[in-house]
């Protein structure tokens, strides 16, 4: 073994970026009074790349298997026709300008967060983070620590880059997630 391989780039395929549109594509949860409720309601958003407005739910999920993130599938998020295995299903979305993915399942009850809403966690009037409360059970989780607010459940927190838009001119930037590293 060579003493500099420790210095080479990890090559685990659960490491790998995933594309999952641009930020103009996901409505922006909880700026106005209308604009709340579970993720999974659609909601009117206007892409920068055309003028007109479109009705879509207000997450996005996606299948991104850990051994190859390149074969990545958008799932559909309505609760009509959720699938039966949320297994390796991260959820995006954007509440009050900010984009977050976490994992789709809760992990108290394996309920599909899309289906949960999204709030300010506050202390005297003061926003100190945003979390996530489950429908099935009400447990709430932070969205940037994962810590729940009851028991010792964590839910998985993934790791959000924003990118400039391949397009020339494009003023947009690409959403690109993948899994939290862990260290050691």
């Amino acid at each position: 073994m060579n003493f500099f391989s420790a210095f080479k780039p990890n090559s685990r395929p659960e490491t790998q970026w995933f594309p999952v549109g641009l930020a103009s594509s996901f409505p922006d949860i909880g700026v106005s009074e209308d604009e709340e409720g579970d993720l999974s309601q659609p909601r009117t958003i206007t892409p920068c790349s055309s003028n007109t407005e479109e009705k879509q739910p207000g997450c996005k999920a996606f299948h991104i298997p850990k051994q190859n993130p390149s074969e990545g599938t958008q799932v559909n998020v309505s609760p009509e026709e959720m699938p039966p295995d949320l297994t390796d299903q991260v959820l995006v979305f954007k509440h009050k300008g900010k984009i977050h993915a976490i994992d789709h399942s809760c992990p108290h009850s394996s309920f599909p967060l899309s289906q949960g809403t999204p709030f300010d966690i506050e202390d005297f009037g003061i926003v100190l983070s945003a979390g996530i409360t489950c429908p099935k059970h009400g447990w709430s989780f932070d969205l940037f620590s994962g810590r729940a607010d009851r028991g010792n459940y964590r839910l998985k927190v993934w790791e959000v880059e924003l990118r400039d838009a391949a397009a020339a001119g494009e003023e947009d930037k690409e959403v690109w997630v993948r899994r939290k590293q862990r260290i050691g």
